[in-house]
């Protein structure tokens, strides 16, 4: 079962270029469809946001091991897809996340140094 998880979100598109991040977006979907066949990642789902006051409009979230998800994210695939999406959204951020079984050690690391620093 995946421990780990990569956020990746984004804003509006940018101003004229709403059709090519439509673009990007499928490119996107099918590579993390390949990901997910390959099984690099376990599992990935898009999710677009209602208006809600933010700069947030959209986001992929994808799981598997911790690993996995970090070679990915680094793999010159990833990153040139990435780069094209940059360029045709505004605030593209990508955050890695604990989940899982995962949670329970990154609170105890958390409260070990919560400790430590108090």
């Amino acid at each position: 079962m995946a421990d780990s998880a990569l956020f990746i979100g984004w804003g509006a598109p940018v101003r004229g270029r709403e059709a090519k991040s439509s673009t990007v977006f499928g490119e996107a979907v099918a590579l993390w469809t390949r990901l997910q066949s390959e099984g690099v990642i376990e599992s990935w789902a898009a999710y677009f946001l209602g208006p809600h006051g933010g700069d947030l409009e959209g986001f992929f979230l994808l799981h598997g091991d911790r690993e996995k998800l970090a070679l990915a994210s680094a793999s010159d695939e990833v990153t040139h897809m990435l780069e094209r999406a940059a360029m045709v959204v505004d605030r593209l951020g990508v955050v890695p996340a604990l989940t899982g079984a995962a949670i329970e050690s990154g609170m105890q690391r958390y409260l070990a140094n919560a400790s430590e620093l108090a």
